[in-house]
């Protein structure tokens, strides 16, 4: 840039003046401003508090007789029977085979908290097990062993008193462990590609009801397929991980032009090992749409000793919840969201653990709207044509019916070993929060701006990701994941009845086997 933007010659100044100190731990995590500032004008935002039903993050979304839905509320299914599996590993590995023996013929898959958006957690006319195994044991200095239904909050409690972390897990704790491999998904932790990465091994009940064990070294081929495999190669019952010492971090704010973001985060985490944890944003008001990031990034405090017992967010997490959700419709509350991260968040922000960072449940931000509901999007894109596709969206986002409310930039390291990779090389992936219209014209128009996002993203060399609303055409997808016809013949052999199916199989990949 040839003129300094006075907002980061601010930024400058903030970070040159000496810091206010407190107590290692205790000053507000990246969240925290978020939390003091949403207590401070929640009056203003009250219009959208507790509209609705609470979210409950153990539900399985029965909607009525013989019915499962998932987090979209938009995936209502016909189902032939719901189970719930609980109890050791070991147990729950004897009730799944029995299960799949009852089945039949009939399809089956297995999930935790059904947080994806297309059916893609669900059996359609089928057996559909929901994993509860709350097992967790540390098996060496860096590993783990957990239960497949057991939820990353119990993970990060385990762990947090041994010292240590989770090595990769998404940024809410609410989901289950298997769950988070089944989709492969990533979070802030670099440098990592998604959690499949860090998992040593598995167990799974295949379609004849037998127990096997998966890994890089034993039925390496099948560990690779059920790695953001959805389920579809059977049913996980425990799993192995890595786990990495728990630290105190430091965060570094740094606003930027947006365009620059892709390869300024790259050059950080490529030349800084000492970062450990990072994210970005991006402007999200019409009158700056996408103009301006701000990269956030977190190294361990000289002093590590004595570092402060994770806790939830609690009432913190409450408060947030109305200024977020008055953003819909509301440019002057985006806008407001903007300078608090931006200006606010660097003067409150200070020291705060890994886990700390880790530990968020998905509903702090729920919504409660009967009217409405929340997609996600994701799209992962080289870094030097990340610029690329924020030009598609300035273009496409903004003349749509839908309020985007949130963009989260996150670094993605190449995943060599998943058949349906997502970030076959280093990738930037930007996941995007809509709230849409609970209504026939919202869910087309939805569509329809989805295609041309994935079209911009594969223009620029990049890929979306396949939890969310199965919106994509199948060009779409046979371009993002041409391994997929590898992974249909894969699953032909290994699971030539067809026993595990769900609505991203049927979509997109039972005609390729």
């Amino acid at each position: 840039m040839t003129e300094r933007d006075p907002r980061i010659e601010r930024l400058r100044l903030q970070r040159a003046r000496p810091p206010r100190k407190r107590p290692a731990g205790t000053r507000p995590s990246r969240r925290g401003f978020f939390f003091l500032a949403g207590a401070a004008l929640g009056a203003v935002a009250m219009r959208v508090w507790d509209r609705g039903a609470a979210w409950q993050p153990d539900r399985v979304a029965e909607t009525g007789e013989g019915m499962l839905d998932d987090a979209s509320g938009l995936s209502a299914t016909p189902v032939w029977r719901h189970e719930r599996i609980t109890g050791s590993p070991a147990g729950a590995a004897e009730r799944v085979a029995g299960f799949i023996q009852e089945a039949g013929d009939r399809p089956v898959i297995a999930a935790a908290a059904r947080h994806s958006m297309g059916g893609q957690s669900i059996a359609r006319d089928g057996l559909n097990l929901t994993v509860a195994q709350d097992f967790l044991e540390v098996t060496g200095p860096d590993s783990y062993r957990v239960g497949a239904g057991t939820r990353w909050a119990r993970v990060i409690a385990e762990l947090d008193a041994q010292g240590c972390s989770p090595a990769v897990m998404q940024s809410n704790n609410d989901f289950g462990v298997a769950a988070t491999f089944s989709v492969n998904a990533h979070g802030w932790p670099v440098p990592f590609s998604g959690c499949g990465a860090t998992v040593r091994s598995l167990e799974l009940i295949g379609p004849d009801g037998r127990r096997m064990t998966c890994s890089r070294g034993e039925n390496a081929e099948i560990f690779g397929a059920t790695m953001g495999g959805y389920g579809l190669f059977g049913i996980i019952t425990e799993l192995e991980l890595d786990m990495v010492p728990n630290q105190l971090l430091e965060p570094e704010y740094r606003l930027l032009p947006a365009n620059d973001f892709g390869p300024a985060f790259r050059d950080v985490l490529y030349d800084d090992p000492a970062v450990s944890m990072a994210y970005g944003r991006l402007d999200v008001s019409h009158a700056r749409f996408f103009d301006e990031a701000l990269m956030i990034t977190y190294r361990p405090t000289p002093e590590q000793v004595e570092l402060p017992p994770v806790q939830g967010s609690g009432w913190l997490s409450r408060a947030s919840r109305p200024l977020f959700r008055a953003q819909l419709e509301n440019e002057r509350i985006k806008g407001l969201r903007w300078w608090l991260e931006t200006v606010a968040a660097p003067r409150l922000g200070g020291p705060v653990t890994r886990n700390a960072l880790l530990n968020e449940p998905v509903v702090t931000l729920d919504d409660r709207d009967p009217d409405r509901t929340d997609i996600l999007h994701e799209y992962f894109l080289p870094s030097d044509r990340f610029a690329d596709f924020l030009s598609v969206c300035r273009r496409v986002i903004p003349a749509s019916y839908q309020q985007l409310l949130n963009v989260t930039l996150r670094y993605v390291q190449a995943d060599t070993e998943s058949l349906l990779a997502y970030a076959p090389q280093d990738r930037i992936a930007a996941v995007m929060l809509f709230s849409q219209e609970r209504t026939e014209r919202a869910e087309a128009d939805m569509q329809r701006m989805t295609r041309q996002l994935i079209d911009g993203a594969l223009a620029a060399g990049g890929s979306y990701y396949l939890p969310y609303r199965l919106h994509a055409t199948q060009g779409q997808f046979d371009a993002a994941y041409p391994r997929a016809i590898e992974f249909a013949r894969l699953k032909r052999d290994f699971d030539p009845q067809g026993r595990f199916s769900n609505a991203l199989w049927r979509r997109y990949m039972e005609h390729l086997a």
